[in-house]
């Protein structure tokens, strides 16, 4: 039999396991869960009403977090000239072209996002295969192959994330830190799946929003009862 530690133990006499929360009260539940000695990620599952086997199916964008998420971003960029020097200048923390690229080829891939100009993409796309299997690669609809290079670097330090559906039609994403408050949590949560609503395909049938937990990097999972979190009339939460 497998041992419980004291502190999930803790955590279970919290927890009703069937029970779908109210979003507060699940963000006040994760806050009184015992402490550790990092500040937890808080993250979200979202299962939503999609066949991913479709092509016209696919939930993908971009939302920018009023509160951020609470993580350092180390930002690369590639580009030449102005660009390369508008990158720096914006704050990213690695710019370059052929050296990075090099570098990437060789399995670098020790950053959190990655933006680049229209002309360096014939280039990196030849390290699809590094990128991809990490979400690394830029794409035109993430706003990370742009030449508005010091926008881009701008957003994604202040906070702007990317979500995509997973082949089981979940979308996960972190959505802040345990630290921040029970309503900047709310209000992040709110923007993401605002955001995801706006994003459904039209060829998506039924209800939208299927599920949403709610979890920290050491703590329980717990299930929100959509009709808690108001994310305005134009969602489909029937």
């Amino acid at each position: 039999m497998a041992h419980v530690s004291k502190r999930m133990k803790e955590i279970q006499k919290m927890v009703e396991p069937l029970k779908a929360y109210k979003l507060d009260e699940a963000i006040a539940i994760l806050k009184k869960c015992p402490k550790v000695k990092f500040d937890q990620s808080i993250d979200i599952a979202l299962k939503v009403g999609v066949d991913t086997k479709k092509s016209d199916q696919q939930v993908r964008g971009t939302v920018s977090l009023p509160y951020g998420t609470g993580q350092t971003i180390t930002l690369v960029v590639i580009a030449k000239g102005d660009k390369a020097k508008e990158a720096l200048d914006a704050g990213a923390d690695f710019v370059g072209a052929d050296e990075l690229l090099e570098k990437i080829k060789g399995g670098w891939t020790d950053f959190s996002a990655l933006v680049a100009t229209p002309d360096m993409m014939r280039d990196l796309g030849k390290l699809g295969k590094v990128l991809g299997p990490r979400g690394l690669m830029p794409t035109p609809k993430a706003g990370t192959v742009t030449t508005d290079i010091a926008k881009a670097v701008r957003e994604l330090k202040a906070g702007k994330i990317e979500f995509k559906v997973d082949k089981l039609g979940i979308v996960n994403n972190a959505v802040g830190k345990l630290s921040f408050s029970e309503s900047d949590l709310v209000e992040n949560i709110r923007s993401l799946l605002i955001a995801v609503s706006r994003a459904k395909p039209a060829s998506a049938k039924g209800a939208f929003f299927r599920s949403l937990y709610i979890t920290s990097t050491m703590g329980p999972g717990l299930k929100i009862d959509l009709q808690s979190v108001e994310i305005g009339k134009t969602e489909d939460r029937q």
